[in-house]
């Protein structure tokens, strides 16, 4: 089935695009969604990550303390492989699954890090960049998530560059500061047809 994997750095409106392509019709499978649903209270992953990590890593509602395991992570590279090791395959069967669900001409996989991921090129299709500058991703996320901007620029530096990413694309849609949900919208339906297109050759 014809797929699109849509990535772009924190604070560059993944989220908005894929917004727009789902109000056309277009299913989503969200890999950031699938990984809060598996660290949610009861989801899969939570027994895992608290005989890995112990109990001080779990919320009072039984989810994944974030706060303090992005401290964790940020800070011990073996701590991200541990947690990684248990989440990955789970959100991977669990995207799977959701795409071999999706009906439609075409569908689209919401992937942040799939830059970094290293493989997810090969299981699309093609890449769709969200890109913005950099500066603007800061002002965005702090603004947003009321974070510091050594803590934007810490997440940033744990992602690809802009240049890695925009070299890894097929397709690229500008959201910068001039940019109105017209401009992307037009844009996507642009991208849309395309991709109805080349889904149905």
């Amino acid at each position: 089935m014809f797929s699109i994997g849509l990535t772009g750095g924190i604070g560059s409106g993944k989220s908005t695009v894929a917004d727009l392509f789902a109000a056309r019709g277009v299913p989503l499978v969200d890999t950031d969604l699938i990984a809060h649903r598996v660290t949610a209270p009861g989801g899969v992953a939570m027994p895992l990550i608290a005989n890995e990590f112990g109990r001080e890593f779990v919320a009072t509602d039984g989810s994944l303390d974030r706060a303090k395991m992005r401290t964790l992570v940020f800070s011990d590279d073996t701590a991200k492989a541990r947690l990684e090791g248990i989440v990955h395959p789970l959100i991977r069967a669990e995207t799977e699954r959701q795409r071999q669900a999706a009906t439609g001409a075409y569908h689209i996989v919401v992937v942040p890090l799939l830059v970094e991921s290293g493989n997810w090129k090969t299981r699309v299709s093609r890449v769709l960049v969200v890109d913005c500058p950099v500066e603007t991703q800061i002002a965005r996320v702090m603004r947003r998530n009321g974070f510091a901007r050594e803590q934007v620029l810490a997440i940033i530096a744990k992602q690809a560059t802009r240049k890695a990413r925009l070299e890894a694309a097929d397709d690229i849609v500008i959201n910068d500061e001039t940019s109105t949900l017209d401009t992307l919208a037009r844009h996507v339906d642009t991208l849309h047809a395309r991709y109805l297109a080349l889904a149905s050759e």
